[in-house]
């Protein structure tokens, strides 16, 4: 189907696509707009309706913008479009992190990135399920908003931590290096990024002499079991009953693209930027 676009948000595959040679992407993975041609097939939404759209093809940069139906969700009138543009990658990453993590009440899990757009929603959900969270934040970022949800942060991995038996790591480096000393035994990582761009080193001697053994998983999104079109309905579900809070920080017209992909790219945008081509609901 054909979507009037509003407005757009710009994640960091954007940036690393781009960045491929010879690209030829797209930006644009999710964006918000009205439906101005349905599906041919009438299955779907109509004409008018305004629609969240995760679009892994990218392409939601434009002021048209083609939808697949089954990717798409009609926005409740209690959402703007700002907050759901921000929404639909960052919040499907985090919603089958905490998923396939199992968190659960009483489990101590560790967040890296804590304030980036997928660790700040991860951050929220792994709270909602009643587990006790460290947040792992740069110093000089803002963290109140974790804080006030209930999040412990911190700002190094140095020094005494407690253990923990949970870890949701997107920063690689040294960090995740550090961050597998503070793992109970038979403790759980989910990868799933490398911000830092730098390579991990694991010494597998570390480990003695007390043996200690753990789970370290590579996790892409797409590739785990589930429904993309019941999991964006579930985050609209639950931005709409306050569970998650999406953290837009910049709200900026679609000219300052290039502006805030070089942001990603340096690692100073926290939260989410959305990019609006027309004033947002």
């Amino acid at each position: 189907m054909l979507v009037e676009v509003e407005a757009f948000s710009l994640n960091r595959p954007d940036f690393l696509w781009l960045a491929a040679p010879n690209s030829q992407w797209r930006v644009g993975i999710d964006f918000v707009g009205k439906v101005v041609e349905p599906p041919r097939d009438g299955a779907g939404p109509a004409v008018g309706d305004r629609v969240m759209v995760h679009a892994p093809q990218g392409g939601g940069g434009a002021e048209f913008a083609i939808a697949r139906p089954e990717l798409s969700v009609v926005v409740p009138p209690g959402v703007g479009s700002a907050v759901a543009a921000a929404l639909p990658l960052a919040g499907l990453v985090a919603l089958r992190l905490v998923r396939e993590a199992r968190i659960k009440a009483g489990q101590r899990v560790l967040i890296t990135g804590a304030t980036g757009g997928v660790g700040h929603f991860a951050v929220e959900l792994a709270l909602n399920a009643g587990a006790s969270v460290t947040a792992l934040a740069r110093s000089g970022e803002k963290t109140e908003l974790l804080e006030q949800r209930g999040a412990k942060v911190i700002h190094t991995l140095d020094g005494e931590l407690e253990p923990f038996d949970i870890i949701l790591e997107s920063i690689g480096g040294p960090v995740l290096t550090k961050a597998l000393s503070k793992l109970v035994r038979k403790g759980l990582v989910l990868w799933f990024g490398a911000a830092s761009g730098q390579p991990v080193q694991i010494d597998f001697f570390s480990f003695f002499p007390d043996r200690s053994s753990f789970t370290l998983k590579h996790f892409v999104y797409n590739e785990v079991e589930g429904d993309l079109s019941a999991d964006l309905h579930e985050l609209l579900e639950l931005v709409a009953t306050g569970v998650l809070n999406p953290h837009v920080s910049r709200i900026e017209d679609w000219s300052q693209t290039a502006e805030i992909l070089k942001a990603i790219q340096q690692g100073t945008l926290a939260g989410k930027a959305v990019l609006t081509l027309k004033t947002p609901a």
